[in-house]
């Protein structure tokens, strides 16, 4: 049998804090071979992504490596001086990290960063680089790469920087990838090709592969064997078959059945009988020009480009049901939800709520945001830090004078936060308090507290583990059949889709393909493109 690439013997990673020490991993022990993908799974906080920076020599003070040992091809790396652990990184160890702005410098362009990672590590040219870095490009999805590789970290949506940054992990061709959470923010399709691009890693190179994921399905599909961790600790190891279909630890089934099912038949409430929709959408469009830099300009002039981002997309929302938006990133899904509520304007077309045109000039601007409120993808960052949580609920209650006096803002705020399960004694503490799931739970207080009759939800769970994502959507669901609320809900998690929604549209390049109830449409669909993104859905019943 051969040696093992990573060995990782009674890790121990401490944090001391006023109050005591803290303990984010306890004793954690496992080998990697060459070639082999091991999927690490557990909730916010079990110690997954801290094994992975432990590994990479990346803790922050006053966190510490207190106990245990770190083996990479048989010698000890922990204690490496800070100048050879640089030159591990990259050339030995790659790191594709979450969040992708964390990994791009934004004053750059992303075939800058590219070629100056290669080059580091390679011994090519400036030309021979820049062709590595386009294929790499391609390999990870990119669209027209040797465009693309021009442009900077700004110009791409979230999946598309999670696709550079999982290039610039590659670049230099490491032996290990420690991937967290690789995935989370792209699109199935995308999803599909970045897991055939690390399998392919392990089989042609015999590179080994760390994949830290809450998505069970994509531990299914592409490891060979997993651990799950809770509360700093290994509390199930075995090969992804016997762990998925057997599992024994009640922690582990707790989070298996919390997945939801691309093959749900839950019955959903009926949508209630209306005259008209509460919200229609009447030959959406939206272009955006898109001007070449300044120093092109100055050598040779400039053409703008315009790009039809959302091309006459029409559908209607009935009041108190909920209507998926999916489609792969850049297909035009976020664009089409910030022209519903306001916030950019429409090129062509209509939206209208209750019959009122959300765009009318008029003295029933302020009346029509009240109505509409949205939910975004990252809680944190649309909740201001410097505020306490009660503040931020209490602002559009303020702005928008729904309240006479504090002591009736106040109750009001307690009252919204008892109804999305939060103890109301946390409208003193900051956002930074509180874990992802309830910084969630917030933004869909604050969502509330103008008592809005429609909600855009963009990607409300795509950054919780699979248990809390399950709270906070029978979260959601409660609160719809409580106030009646109208959902517009966009997300890559087709799962989610088929669990929440009562119809469905299936955008591709700014264009809708299909359209139509949930159960139909996945079950029975028309459109060659849905029935692309629905074969590309990971799903745990496909582990051997």
């Amino acid at each position: 049998m051969a040696a093992p690439l990573l060995s990782i013997r009674d890790l121990t990673v401490e944090f001391h804090l006023r109050r005591g020490i803290f303990t984010a991993v306890d004793g954690v022990s496992f080998d990697i071979a060459p070639g082999e993908i091991l999927g690490v799974v557990g909730e916010s906080g079990a110690g997954k992504s801290m094994t992975g920076s432990a590994i990479i020599g990346l803790i922050d003070r006053p966190g510490r490596i207190s106990r245990g040992e770190i083996l990479f091809q048989g010698k000890p790396i922990q204690n490496l001086p800070v100048e050879e652990m640089n030159r591990l990184r990259g050339k030995k160890i790659g790191m594709v990290f979450q969040d992708p702005l964390t990994s791009l410098n934004p004053l750059y362009t992303i075939g800058h960063q590219l070629v100056e990672t290669i080059r580091r590590h390679l011994p090519m040219t400036q030309e021979q680089a820049r062709e590595r870095a386009i294929a790499l490009l391609g390999e990870a999805g990119i669209p027209s790469p040797a465009e693309r590789i021009d442009s900077y970290p700004h110009q791409f949506s979230g999946g598309m920087r999670q696709r550079v940054v999982i290039s610039l992990a590659l670049a230099a061709e490491p032996d290990l990838i420690i991937a967290d959470e690789p995935t989370s923010a792209l699109d199935v399709s995308v999803q599909a090709q970045i897991i055939k691009v690390l399998k392919r890693l392990c089989e042609s190179r015999g590179a080994a592969v760390m994949l830290i994921t809450h998505d069970m399905g994509v531990i299914a599909e592409t490891a060979n064997r997993m651990i799950v961790m809770n509360r700093g600790k290994i509390v199930e190891t075995g090969s992804v078959g016997d762990v998925i279909k057997r599992p024994r630890e009640d922690y582990t089934q707790r989070l298996i059945k919390a997945i939801p099912s691309i093959r749900d038949e839950t019955i959903r409430h009926a949508v209630p009988a209306a005259d008209r929709p509460l919200v229609e959408v009447d030959k959406l469009t939206c272009d955006f020009m898109l001007s070449k830099s300044t120093l092109d300009r100055l050598l040779g002039g400039a053409r703008s480009k315009t790009i039809r981002a959302v091309n006459e997309v029409s559908f209607s929302i009935p009041k108190g049901s909920t209507y998926g938006l999916v489609g792969e990133s850049g297909s035009g899904k976020s664009t089409c939800a910030r022209m519903m509520v306001g916030l950019i304007r429409p090129t062509g077309g209509r939206v209208l709520l209750d019959g009122d045109d959300v765009w009318a000039p008029g003295a029933g601007s302020q009346k029509r945001r009240r109505r509409v409120q949205m939910i975004f993808q990252d809680p944190y960052a649309s909740l201001n830090p410097r505020w306490m949580v009660g503040d931020i609920i209490a602002e559009p209650i303020r702005a928008l004078k729904l309240a006479s006096n504090r002591a009736e803002i106040e109750d009001r705020v307690a009252d919204l936060l008892e109804r999305v399960r939060l103890d109301p004694a946390s409208m003193k503490k900051f956002p930074h308090e509180f874990s992802g799931g309830q910084r969630q739970r917030i933004a869909i207080a604050r969502a509330l507290s103008s008592q809005p009759e429609f909600i855009v939800c963009d990607e409300p769970t795509s950054a919780l583990d699979v248990s809390v994502q399950a709270q906070v959507l029978e979260l959601m669901r409660k609160l719809q059949d409580e106030y009646g609320l109208t959902y517009l809900l966009i997300s890559h998690n087709l799962a989610v889709v088929r669990q929440m929604a009562d119809n469905v549209g299936v955008l591709h390049g700014g264009v809708l393909v299909e359209n139509g109830p949930v159960d139909q449409i996945f079950d029975d669909p028309q459109a060659s493109y849905t029935r692309m993104l629905l074969d590309a859905v990971p799903d745990i019943s496909r582990v051997n």
